[in-house]
Order: structure tokens, then sequence, then C-alpha cells
């Protein structure tokens, strides 16, 4: 399953709007600029997020958008699945042999473990502690 920039897009407006959840409306003309991304990308984006209830317009000169939501009660999956769709590593799963199938069943399974079981609380809140280091070896 490969995740697209609509879905990666998606995740970072979601995580700046839970970063500053609470502290009002946010444009997305500030998200575009803190992430270097394209405003206009962004726009279509937050359509699908506002229609599923996960983001909220505010109007007005200071307008912008706030989560739907509290952010610990929105996941991973849930973003991913209104911007990506379903979530399946491959297409017609019940045509492959049973062998194969079981597979692919089990990687879909641990992907929808691991995206239903984060939520934009725990991504917001994220620290880099470094750990890319943790398998360097010296000699």
């Amino acid at each position: 399953m490969k995740i697209s920039t609509k879905g990666r897009y998606g995740l970072t407006i979601m995580i700046e709007l839970a970063k500053k959840h609470g502290e009002g409306p946010t444009s997305l003309k500030s998200i575009a600029q803190t992430n270097d991304l394209s405003e206009h990308y962004l726009e279509q984006l937050i359509a699908p997020l506002r229609n599923a209830g996960l983001v909220k317009s505010i109007r007005g000169a200071y307008g912008g958008y706030i989560l739907g939501k509290e952010p610990t009660k929105i996941t991973a999956g849930d973003i991913i699945r209104v911007l990506e769709g379903p979530i399946s590593p491959v297409e017609g799963i019940e045509d492959e042999e049973p062998a194969k199938r079981e597979l692919w069943m089990r990687i879909r399974d641990a992907v929808k473990d691991v995206l239903d079981n984060t939520t934009l609380e725990d991504l917001a809140s994220h620290t880099d502690t470094g750990e890319s280091d943790a398998y360097m070896f010296y000699i």
C-alpha cells in the first residue's frame, strides 16, 4: 500500500491543526508556508476532510480551519480513509490463492491496526527521540 501526496499532505494539515488546537482557526496559507507546500493543493484536500466532519471552517478576516473533534478522537486511519479510500495492500484479494490471500489480509490488518491506533494527539505531540541512530554501527 502506497500513501499518495493526498494522504501525506492531508496528515500534515491535520497535525498542524492539532498542534494549534484550542488556539482558534488556522489558515491553509500558514500551514502551506510552514511546511513549504502548495496552498492550492491543500485547498483541494480540505474539502473532503470538512465533508467528513474532521475539520470545520471558520469564515471571516481571522478565519481558517479548526479540528471537528478532539485530537484524541481522530486517528490517522480516519484521515487516510477519507483521502485515499479503503486501506488494502493489493486489489482483488478475494481472487488470490489462499496462502497469498492470508498474507495480504495480515498485512492489511497490521496497517489498519497502526493507523487506527495512532491519534492526531500522538502525531502532534511526537518529538524526535533520535532513535534513528539506534542501529548505526561504528567501526
